[in-house]
């Protein structure tokens, strides 16, 4: 499906599952709907699993816009405690439109919960009190975590996922591979069916060296890899770091939600020759979220001057952050949109889109890992594996049996429409 034939079936006011292949504009959809919605004064929650997520549209997690917070399972007395909550009762009761992207990483039990606290909150037994629901996301990408620990399973096994009714839009074009053999290995995962030709190449990337004037993001699968990695490559440069402070605003604990929701450190440290990424969409500036470049120099005022792989000069300024809700900014953190990106987790590179990454697999320990690390390319020229493991070419085997599903439900709304 096209991404004009899905904001069709959006704006019809249906419920919708929006999915497809990393790449293929399931965040540019949304964010299209969203705008339509704020253009015509209709209020929507705006959310995602994560907080990364999140920040791509402008919105917060679910856990923190329902009052679900840390838990999976709620009973009646944690409703009850949510609907005497003054602030959230007035939220759902303007709220029209309740957006949850990158739903693969919510768990079936979460999803209930968050559907019968709509029901409360609502005062209405319409699935999710009648609002509007809008999912995004990808099976196939990183699978739920539950906080409680145990086996999770994928919305679809919920019974709100049941209840919902939704047009399933599943995007079909590609946006981020410009290269058709990296767009075979993706879907040759997708399938659950990995080549000997594919192992090949893999195999052959492991023993690959990127050009001199490449400067790879490296995905780790563990945080501590990635931090050891940063301060080290920054030691190396000569001379004292600059350093960039982040300034904030707002009710505080909302404040530390939105800073840890987003790819911003609180202190940024650079010198001349650092590798940097930049971690929001900026279009009109050159840049968006992914683009990697070198710190070329400094201007006058200390701003960093950053030279993007594609040789665009940019002159970076500081990006805000923020948390809205009823028109009003809720919290506010500003600091230039930089990070180090000599390395950075997999599930922290979900949505982003890299010219280049030096990616170790070695040590993959869920499904969808590899994946998603792999499908953050635009083509294969830009990768270097350091290594993979069986995990990282698995994929879940929920994702594969749902998959064959969705296309055809997706093929169905295509006709109606």
């Amino acid at each position: 499906m096209k991404q004009k034939d899905a904001l069709k079936i959006l704006k019809a006011g249906k419920n919708v599952y929006l999915t497809g292949a990393a790449g293929s504009g399931k965040t540019y959809a949304l964010n299209e709907y969203i705008t339509y919605l704020k253009n015509r004064g209709v209020r929507a929650g705006i959310t995602a699993s994560t907080g990364i997520a999140a920040t791509h549209i402008g919105g917060v997690t679910i856990h923190s816009w329902s009052g679900v917070g840390i838990k999976d399972n709620l009973d009646d007395r944690d409703i009850e405690h949510l609907v005497q909550k003054e602030y959230l009762y007035k939220r759902f009761e303007k709220t029209k439109v309740l957006v949850i992207d990158e739903v693969s990483m919510l768990s079936s039990r979460l999803f209930d919960s968050v559907e019968r606290v709509c029901r409360a909150m609502k005062r209405s037994e319409e699935p999710f009190g009648g609002m509007q629901v809008v999912l995004s996301g990808d099976f196939f990408q990183l699978p739920p975590i539950s906080r409680e620990g145990g086996e999770t399973e994928f919305i679809h096994k919920s019974e709100a996922w049941g209840k919902m009714d939704a047009r399933v839009c599943y995007l079909d074009e590609q946006f981020r591979h410009s290269d058709s053999s990296l767009e075979k290995i993706l879907n040759e995962m997708r399938s659950g069916s990995v080549s000997s030709t594919t192992r090949g190449v893999l195999e052959k990337a492991t023993k690959k060296d990127l050009v001199d004037n490449i400067y790879p993001t490296r995905l780790y699968t563990h945080n501590v890899d990635v931090d050891a990695e940063n301060e080290r490559e920054l030691e190396k440069l000569p001379g004292s770091s600059r350093k960039y402070e982040m300034s904030s605003k707002g009710k505080a604990h909302i404040v530390e939600s939105l800073k840890k929701g987003i790819l911003a450190p609180e202190t940024l440290r650079l010198k001349k020759n650092a590798v940097v990424m930049f971690i929001k969409n900026a279009f009109d500036e050159g840049y968006v979220n992914g683009t990697l470049g070198v710190v070329e120099d400094f201007d006058n005022n200390g701003a960093p001057i950053v030279r993007t792989f594609s040789g665009r000069k940019i002159f970076v300024t500081p990006a805000e952050w923020t948390v809205e809700e009823e028109g009003k900014v809720l919290a506010r953190v500003e600091q230039l949109p930089l990070r180090l990106a000599w390395a950075i987790t997999v599930h922290k590179s979900q949505g982003m889109s890299l010219d280049a990454a030096e990616i170790d697999l070695s040590r993959a320990f869920v499904p969808g890992q590899g994946y998603v690390a792999l499908s953050r390319l635009r083509s294969l020229a830009g990768l270097s594996l350091r290594g993979f493991n069986d995990m990282a070419l698995a994929m879940h085997p929920r994702a594969m049996e749902i998959d064959a599903r969705l296309l055809a439900e997706s093929a169905k709304w295509e006709k109606v429409l």
